[in-house]
């Protein structure tokens, strides 16, 4: 059974399907059909991404290690990495949704999404 967190999440999720759908509206059914999979994955990223920076902010960017009894030291955290991966790939789905609109549409999404990147 899910937890409280994960529900949470979830919700967040769908709510950033729906939002990326708004903006995705104006393309043909056949292109949104098989920009599914593009859409749950931008929500997923979008979502997971807020949670990564939450955590890095807290956390801060380097993480101490130990490995064995005498060395150890200080790296880049975990969650960095996990971001700076995730972010590239988002960019590129986000692209991809981008080049499926029509061209009249593409500055007023890019505005959406510059504008929500700028909120955060």
């Amino acid at each position: 059974m899910a937890g409280k967190k994960e529900k949470e999440k979830e919700k967040r999720i769908n709510e950033e399907v729906e939002r990326i759908n708004g903006l995705i509206a104006e393309i043909d059914d056949k292109k949104k059909e098989a920009a599914s999979s593009l859409v749950s994955n931008a929500a997923f990223m979008t979502v997971t991404l807020q949670d990564l920076q939450q955590e890095i902010n807290k956390k801060g960017v380097t993480e101490t290690y130990q490995n064995g009894a005498n060395q150890k030291g200080i790296k880049k955290s975990s969650a960095v990495e996990v971001y700076n991966t995730m972010i590239k790939n988002h960019v590129q789905v986000i692209k991809q949704l981008t080049e499926l609109l029509p061209k009249s549409e593409v500055k007023q999404v890019e505005d959406a999404l510059e504008n929500f990147v700028m909120d955060k």
